[in-house]
């Protein structure tokens, strides 16, 4: 297949990337800065312009563009940041394919489509948008699809949870602090935490674009959900060292603000029920399993 992806400079799009290469696909990667290299054109998402050259016999594009969620503390600027790096980008790439006939688009979403407020109750691909920020975002995100599906193109939304890696994202903030023996839970602890591995990111996706009967709203989540109290003792396993403190509620808002509320103290209870049905077969299964590949 030839593969076209925005967003490929981060942790999953460089994995991504990597893994295609190894199956033998050929990878395009669009980038903002002047294209370096034979496989790279530039694109500009604020003028509304992909070259058609790019896009010219591609089999799917996956759309990964994004700012970090926890990249820096929220304020009214960086909320609108991270909703201008999405939605409008979505848009001028989703009317791009349907202009070029790509036949599948893999777009890139968050679990917090779903809110935090589900409690217990386990979430599928069918639950509906929560209330939040992150929720509305991920529903404004999915929406900006919508030119591609109009023309007909399978259009896939890939609803990540914190994806683990031992390169970067969330382990490379906790690592050092459970090293040093200050790993502990975060508020009540009985907020679900959604996680995947990076394998299994990767592989998900690898799934989407392979496998045509998969379209609509995908949960990249590992199979088996775990609370932060849970994620928290696993962690502790796996590094080898104790994480006895507690952080409350009120501290985490005090450090890092709305987020902690959004995408911390609350997480949905989902499950990848789509890929599950699909067939595939996740690699790491349970949240010990994931850790202990990373640590």
């Amino acid at each position: 297949m030839k593969i076209v992806i925005a967003g490929s400079s981060g942790l999953i799009g460089t994995a991504l990337v990597a893994a295609l290469r190894r199956d033998g696909h050929e990878v395009a990667r669009l980038v903002r800065r002047p294209a370096g290299a034979s496989d790279e054109f530039t694109w500009d998402p604020v003028r509304a312009q992909v070259p058609e050259r790019a896009l010219r016999s591609a089999d799917a594009v996956v759309n990964l563009c994004g700012a970090g969620i926890g990249s820096r503390r929220w304020n009214g600027s960086y909320k609108q940041e991270l909703r201008d790096s999405r939605i409008g980008p979505t848009d001028v790439l989703s009317t791009a394919v349907a202009a070029a006939g790509v036949p599948t688009l893999v777009n890139a979403s968050g679990v917090h489509f779903y809110g935090g407020e589900t409690g217990d109750r386990v979430i599928t691909e069918s639950d509906s948008a929560g209330a939040g920020f992150l929720s509305t975002m991920c529903r404004d995100w999915e929406a900006a699809t919508q030119p591609a599906a109009e023309a007909g193109v399978r259009v896939v939304l890939v609803r990540s949870a914190v994806v683990l890696s031992r390169h970067g994202g969330m382990l490379a903030l906790l690592r050092p602090l459970y090293t040093l023996g200050l790993g502990g839970r975060l508020g009540s602890g009985r907020q679900y935490q959604p996680w995947i591995s990076l394998d299994d990111e990767v592989g998900g996706l690898q799934f989407t674009l392979t496998h045509s009967e998969v379209r609509g709203p995908v949960n990249l989540v590992g199979p088996a959900p775990v609370t932060n109290a849970e994620f928290n003792r696993a962690l502790s396993r796996a590094l080898h060292r104790p994480a006895p403190f507690v952080l409350p509620a009120f501290a985490l808002e005090a450090v890092v603000g709305e987020m902690a509320s959004e995408a911390i103290l609350r997480g949905p209870r989902a499950i990848p029920t789509v890929l599950e049905e699909a067939g595939y077969s996740f690699r790491h299964e349970t949240i010990g399993e994931a850790l202990a590949a990373v640590s």
